[in-house]
């Protein structure tokens, strides 16, 4: 792929994802939308991809949507007929919420790496994420209340679940600023590290923990766990049972039961 918004590099099985708009703090515009969706269905597919690390480069993680995209929806939804207008407008929301979607329908594992800020759609994109780190200095801010928006890609949707209703409806209603240390708190990240640094060698540690562990299991084991999240206890009891009656007895299987006998490391195939 040839990339203008973002960087992908895939060594040891972990795919490193860069947001690359320093100069616009990773606001997202049209490209921005559009290779994210692109990348993260190329990564599912990508059988020498076993876990994704997602960062944004530059001074900041991702300040959201890119305002000139905002101001060119009046032009890109224009149609004498109001009906097709509206329509036009309903169909530009979902093919945004589209690589929001990839992210969470990705196979494979996705951390997130969070510094400074984390707004709007910056928000959108952890939430979608497996694991969430950060700097001390990260903020986050469900900033579309704010500009007028319901926040319609995707947090409102998935933040409730990693912070509870009442925190993640404070944050909706007042779009203040989320630090670090009270995101920890409420569990809408797994830790906080001092400096970016030393959060990447920590985030990269654990995706190779991850990457080390059987694909097939791992691909399974988040299946399920988004299955379980949207169902009832009894349903994702169902559908793990059906999965791993068509999973369980694999070559991987056996290569960890005879890599525990003999002492050593157990070696996967993609």
């Amino acid at each position: 792929m040839e990339l203008t918004t973002m960087t992908v590099g895939i060594e040891g099985g972990i795919a490193r994802v860069a947001l690359n708009r320093p100069q616009k703090r990773n606001a997202l515009d049209e490209a921005g939308w559009r290779e994210l969706e692109q990348v993260f269905h190329r990564l599912n597919d990508d059988p020498t991809v076993r876990v994704v690390v997602l960062r944004g480069e530059g001074k900041h993680f991702c300040a959201g949507i890119d305002l000139a995209l905002l101001m060119s929806l009046p032009q890109q939804i224009a149609d004498d007929c109001q009906g097709r207008s509206r329509e036009k407008l309903h169909r530009l929301v979902q093919a945004l919420q589209r690589p929001i979607n990839a992210i969470e329908n990705c196979r494979k594992p996705v951390l997130a790496a969070v510094h400074n800020a984390c707004v709007g759609a910056g928000v959108d994109i952890i939430t979608a994420c497996d694991m969430r780190y950060a700097t001390a200095g990260a903020f986050f801010a469900v900033a579309e209340i704010d500009m007028g928006l319901v926040a319609d890609l995707g947090t409102l949707q998935r933040l409730p679940r990693l912070v509870g209703e009442g925190r993640a409806r404070e944050m909706a209603y007042t779009g203040r600023r989320v630090t670090a240390a009270e995101a920890e708190r409420m569990g809408l990240v797994n830790r906080v590290f001092d400096t970016k640094d030393e959060m990447m060698a920590a985030v990269l540690a654990t995706a190779e923990t991850i990457a080390a562990k059987s694909p097939l299991v791992i691909r399974g084991t988040k299946e399920v766990l988004n299955f379980s999240r949207d169902h009832s206890v009894t349903e994702g009891l169902r559908h793990v049972a059906v999965w791993n009656a068509a999973m369980l007895m694999s070559n991987d299987l056996m290569e960890a039961f005879q890599a525990s006998l003999q002492g050593r490391s157990p070696e996967f195939v993609d």
